[in-house]
């Protein structure tokens, strides 16, 4: 069982920008090394701070930065989650899951295969 994280010292917006559109575009690049290899066909759509993932068989993921609340907020087929930047990693705000752990999770059931995403 994960615990709750600890609570994160304040970012400033510019940190909290810079360090959650950087999640944003390493996702994008995660799948569109994906598309260049043939390993699943993912169609990424991004908008500012947000990012909608279109899976294979018509599902979809939303990401999407919170600034006023300095959060990334994750929507997927299972359920809705939010992540704050902690000692290093974003973490979500009710059980300490780390983001990338949740995405690889969430995107793996949704897509039939697995589909692993790092930081």
């Amino acid at each position: 069982m994960t615990s709750t994280p600890p609570a994160a010292p304040a970012l400033t917006d510019s940190d909290f920008h810079r360090l959650s559109h950087a999640v944003l575009a390493c996702i994008e690049a995660t799948v569109d090394r994906w598309l260049d290899t043939d390993v699943v066909d993912i169609d990424s759509q991004r908008t500012g701070g947000l990012l909608e993932l279109s899976l294979p068989g018509g599902s979809k993921i939303i990401l999407n930065t919170q600034p006023p609340l300095h959060e990334i907020w994750l929507a997927a087929r299972a359920g809705g989650h939010h992540y704050r930047f902690v000692a290093g990693q974003w973490r979500d705000t009710r059980d300490g899951t780390e983001f990338f752990s949740a995405l690889s999770q969430h995107a793996s059931a949704q897509a039939g295969l697995p589909l692993p995403f790092e930081p």
